[in-house]
C-alpha cells in the first residue's frame, strides 16, 4: 500500500537519523495511513479510502460527502 493520503495528499517525509556520535543515515518518516470504509449517501454506496489520521479528522469536520466530492473533482475518479 502506498503511503499517500487520498484526502490530504500527504506523502512521507525524508530526513536523517542522527546517532549519539552524530553520524547520519537516511530515514523515512511514514504517515499514519489506514484503510477506512465510509458510507457515502450521495453515491448510495460504501467507499474505501486510504487516509491518514489528519484525513480522518478532516472527514469528521467537513463531512464525507464534501470530501468525496473534492476527491472526485481533483482526481476525476474515486
Amino acid at each position: 500500500m502506498a503511503r499517500v493520503c487520498q484526502v490530504t495528499g500527504a506523502t512521507p517525509g525524508f530526513g536523517n537519523t542522527i546517532s549519539h556520535s552524530h553520524r547520519r543515515s537516511k530515514r523515512r518518516f511514514n504517515l499514519n495511513v489506514q484503510k477506512k470504509t465510509y458510507w457515502v449517501p450521495s453515491l448510495g454506496r460504501k467507499v474505501t479510502l486510504t487516509v491518514s489520521a489528519r484525513g480522518i479528522m478532516t472527514i469528521d469536520r467537513r463531512g464525507i460527502d464534501a470530501v468525496v466530492a473534492a476527491i472526485i473533482q481533483r482526481d476525476g475518479h474515486l
